[in-house]
């Protein structure tokens, strides 16, 4: 149970706040690797309502929100649950529930409802994958100067043929958007026998293309070592793009897989509570996987998005039998990741690596990757990957077409 921290007083009621501000609080227990051992991670692990209750009574004292009078009673009690304090932030889990941000599930066997509150699991609904898209998205982007999601004034948020005001004589080869006042303001002025090409005005627009995206996501061993967990930023990227993707560029598409030892693909729903697992790095399987779903995808630009923070460590061999290696770039891992790169070349496929770390072999490695793939790539934290990723998201779906 968690440990209960003295903070200053709260006026309001707890009762008072509403699922959508209690979303924003737990968020990042929501989301993080905190439930999670980094030294013998669990890779199936699945939140229990015991830690939804703690992740809330966290938020609740490190805000200042808990009155004294509760916090004073449930600091004495035996069973912080069975205190006041303990009966208002079940309310809270219970609402969170009506108003359908979680699923209150109990593991087979236990009976369908019946058995005690520490035995239930939960999951997360769409509606909750969509809040924490939208609210992962709108701190990344404020982080970049930009307004909140969905009213950007940007160029790289329009979609399919965008009107820039900018105007230009017609030269030969240009699309003909032609501006029709301008065009009839230099028609009239010297007559209609008289007109040019030059006489005709067009107005310079943006195109957008379509894009078919996977993003690729490291979930071995070390994305939550040496103390700094980079998985949970890993997730919140993923869903800040899956929520811009959504929202701003229907027209695209964007699948998840984790690798590890091996690789899958996993829904969105299901990514959040994704977990950390004792894990290799299979890059090579990660990128097979990705090209398999991009086949499938008709559209203008295929690319991959891969975060990582480890070189190549792992092999799925044509058995079927894993081949592991942590000691340095062995050059059967990496021959076998690079003809993997080369593959995503041949099919026109960019890759683009966001690398947590900045170990030299990593460097020479990713800076190969993007040079096979004409992609691009990038060495950033934890605190900045987000407006890395969004931002060569958006940058590369534009292109100035007169």
């Amino acid at each position: 149970m968690a440990r209960l921290t003295r903070y200053s007083k709260f006026e309001s009621e707890l009762d008072e706040l509403d699922s959508g501000e209690l979303m924003q609080m737990i968020q990042e227990a929501l989301l993080g690797q905190g439930m999670n051992d980094p030294y013998d991670p669990d890779p199936n692990a699945r939140p229990s309502m015991d830690d939804l209750f703690d992740a809330i009574l966290n938020a609740l004292a490190e805000r200042g929100m808990i009155p004294d009078d509760l916090l004073s009673e449930a600091m004495q009690a035996g069973d912080i649950q069975e205190s006041r304090l303990g009966q208002q932030i079940q309310k809270l889990m219970d609402k969170l529930q009506q108003d359908g941000f979680i699923r209150k599930e109990f593991e087979e066997g236990e009976g369908g409802g019946t058995g005690q509150a520490g035995e239930a699991k939960f999951n997360l609904t769409d509606k909750s994958i969509d809040f924490l898209g939208y609210k992962s998205l709108r701190d990344l982007m404020g982080g970049l100067g930009r307004s909140s999601a969905g009213a950007h004034d940007t160029r790289e948020y329009s979609s399919g043929i965008d009107q820039m005001g900018e105007l230009k004589s017609y030269e030969f080869g240009d699309t003909l958007n032609l501006d029709t006042t301008a065009t009839l303001s230099n028609v009239i002025s010297k007559g209609l026998d008289n007109m040019e090409n030059g006489d005709l005005v067009i107005r310079q627009s943006e195109y957008s293309s379509s894009a078919a995206t996977v993003v690729l996501l490291d979930c071995s061993h070390s994305m939550i070592l040496y103390g700094e967990d980079r998985f949970t930023p890993a997730k919140q990227v993923a869903l800040a793009l899956a929520h811009l993707i959504r929202t701003q560029y229907p027209g695209d598409t964007v699948k998840f897989v984790l690798f590890h030892d091996s690789a899958e693909e996993v829904p969105i729903s299901k990514l959040a509570q994704a977990q950390i697992g004792p894990y290799h790095t299979n890059t090579a399987g990660g990128l097979r996987l990705a090209q398999q779903l991009l086949k499938r995808e008709n559209k203008d630009m295929k690319q991959i998005v891969m975060i990582t923070d480890g070189k190549p460590s792992a092999l799925t061999l044509p058995d079927g039998r894993i081949y592991k290696n942590s000691y340095g770039l062995d050059p059967y891992v990496l021959g076998a990741t690079l003809r993997e790169v080369a593959s995503c070349r041949r099919s026109g496929i960019q890759v683009n690596t966001f690398m947590l770390a900045r170990d030299a072999e990593l460097v020479g490695f990713v800076r190969r990757v993007a040079e096979m793939t004409r992609g691009k790539a990038y060495f950033t934290t934890p605190h900045n990957i987000g407006q890395y990723v969004l931002m060569d998201y958006m940058s590369n779906k534009t292109k100035l077409v007169n």
